[in-house]
């Protein structure tokens, strides 16, 4: 029997279909060193995140198809992740490939708390993930991420830059780490301007997959200048079940929506996350807000005292209780935040290569 060919296993995989991508994975150009020596194949598949969430699955049908090719007696399968980057990704921070905003339209419903363990289970998933605290008038990151010491200076050819700081597989800068505990930032707008661009332009973030940055509550300053100042990937809504938490945090979409007016490229909302949910809250109002405002619902998160143990200790609970409920939560919503990201830039790649612009909210996944 003659040794079966790099294009009968091309042909086959193109079975393979990224249910999110919605195109087989030889035209998404996923199948890589496709190799045959006798009845062995090896091959390796480069997903457009490391955090995919249906990476396994993705594997077992490669395997299946592939060895149902005549004379197929072993199949070896690399599974890798390649990030795409962004088409322009901003002269301040121009290694990152993606920034993903966190926000909510009020204080007290754990966006910080969000932020903090969606980046460490990006990069718990082999992801390059800076976390970027820019809650001015409330910094809190140091806290949750147990980082008490202040972040090294270090000289370059474009001068001084802040080295951020390391802290559970994450790279970390609040301005939390350049102030006394109990002092107070008494700043106006051009001041809160001013410190989010040095706290992404005077740092060495070098080269990362995704930059999570925790925002303040509400529609200010911060928010502002960061959609002014870096192409943003994308938003992440966090809600809690009650109808206030939901009305004000529709106010936080709205702002996005307006600040998209008039740009060559509209900041999508990457989704809405339900915290707290269960108990005393209630469950399922973040649900409906979603589908009202017509963007992805990524999941809820249990009202549970080990998050918030958590959060005070240092040790967030996807480090400090990985198989808990909440943990997977977390788990499940950031494969799912990167599942949008990898849908929105492939719409983007499609329209630089053929010119047909598809609004990019449209092309994403409202149900995950």
């Amino acid at each position: 029997m003659a040794e079966i060919s790099k294009e009968q296993i091309l042909e086959a995989l193109r079975a393979v279909e990224d249910p999110d991508l919605h195109r087989d994975i030889v035209t998404l150009g996923f199948v890589k060193d496709v190799r045959v020596c006798g009845g062995n194949v090896a091959l390796r598949i480069e997903l457009t995140t490391p955090a995919c969430p249906v990476k396994d699955m993705l594997k077992l049908q490669v395997e299946k198809q592939v060895r149902a090719l005549p004379g197929v007696e072993q199949v070896n399968i690399e599974m890798t992740a390649q990030v795409r980057s962004r088409p322009n990704p901003g002269e301040l921070i121009p290694k990152v490939r993606h920034v993903i905003a966190v926000a909510s339209g009020k204080g007290g419903v754990g966006k910080s708390t969000v932020a903090a363990n969606i980046a460490i289970a990006l990069a718990k998933t082999g992801a390059k993930v800076g976390l970027l605290d820019a809650d001015i008038y409330g910094p809190s990151l140091p806290t949750m991420m147990g980082v008490r010491q202040r972040p090294l200076m270090k000289e370059t050819p474009a001068g001084p830059k802040i080295v951020p700081v390391q802290a559970h597989g994450v790279l970390v800068m609040s301005l939390g780490f350049l102030l006394e505990p109990d002092k107070a930032v008494v700043w106006r707008g051009p001041m809160v301007a001013s410190a989010v661009r040095q706290m992404l332009g005077d740092v060495l973030w070098g080269e990362q997959d995704y930059l999570v940055v925790d925002l303040p509550p509400g529609t200010g300053d911060a928010p502002l200048s960061l959609a002014q100042l870096v192409p943003l990937s994308g938003v992440l809504v966090v809600m809690t079940p009650q109808l206030v938490a939901q009305e004000i945090a529709n106010k936080s979409v709205a702002m996005f929506r307006m600040l998209s007016q008039n740009r060559e490229r509209p900041i999508p909302i990457l989704g809405v996350v339900e915290n707290m949910s269960g108990g005393p809250f209630g469950s399922g109002g973040a649900e409906v807000a979603a589908k009202q405002l017509g963007v992805p619902f990524l999941g809820r998160i249990p009202l549970d005292a080990a998050i918030c143990a958590g959060g005070d200790s240092g040790v967030p609970v996807v480090i400090g209780a990985p198989e808990s409920e909440a943990a997977c939560a977390f788990y499940k919503i950031a494969s799912s935040l990167a599942a949008q990201v990898s849908i929105l830039q492939y719409a983007q790649d499609i329209e630089a290569a053929t010119g047909d612009r598809t609004d990019s909210q449209q092309s994403m996944t409202t149900e995950t």
